[in-house]
């Protein structure tokens, strides 16, 4: 249960940074709703939970292939994020009231979008092999078990943000009239572009 608390604190700590991904729950929550905004940020803690897995099972065989390709995957990152920075621009506050008739495959894209950008950071893992290693997961007698709830507590610290988070900006998006969450969303969009270019600039694709 020590590895448990542990890895719920990295969770935290992990998700809390705001980055692109955080600004993508933000906007989503304010624009779509906060189960929008959560369950972004659940395809977050996922992908934050298998690079948690990696480390803390030891898969060498994955993490060095994701170190070595890391330019490739930050590219392919980065031109994502580009594209839903672009998408947000144009995007409009839902209303509270209304019912797509689409809203479970929104959700899915929701969860998969950011699942898939902050897989494609596999520096990330270097974060969580560090971190175990601090932990004592891999010198531990019951290493698998230790490891096992170290990322599940990961998981559920990193889910535990999310949810705060996206609270927070879905209570936001009742104080505020359609115009202001209208450039709240297009500000967002903004930055999110600048994440992407940056992203496709640091994989060495552009000179």
């Amino acid at each position: 249960m020590d590895f448990l608390l542990r890895g719920l604190i990295i969770g935290v700590s992990i998700a809390a940074p705001v980055g692109p991904i955080g600004l993508l729950c933000i906007q989503r929550a304010v624009m779509s709703g906060r189960i929008s905004g959560f369950v972004s940020g659940l395809g977050a803690a996922t992908a934050d939970a298998v690079y948690g897995s990696i480390a803390g099972f030891g898969i060498d065989l994955v993490s060095n292939f994701l170190i070595d390709q890391r330019m490739a995957i930050h590219l392919l990152g980065g031109s994502f994020l580009l594209l839903l920075g672009i998408r947000g621009l144009f995007a409009k506050p839902a209303e509270q009231a209304a019912r797509t008739k689409d809203t479970t495959r929104g959700l899915w894209w929701s969860y998969l979008s950011t699942f898939f950008l902050t897989i494609t950071n596999p520096m990330t893992i270097l974060s969580f092999v560090a971190v175990f290693a601090a932990l004592g997961v891999a010198n531990s007698s019951h290493k698998y078990l230790s490891a096992i709830f170290t990322v599940v507590g990961v998981f559920l610290g990193s889910a535990l943000w999310w949810l705060m988070l996206s609270g927070v900006a879905g209570w936001l998006r009742g104080k505020l009239n359609k115009f202001a969450l209208l450039w709240i969303g297009r500000l967002s969009a903004a930055i999110i572009i600048g994440f992407g270019i940056f992203g496709i600039v640091s994989s060495g694709a552009v000179p």
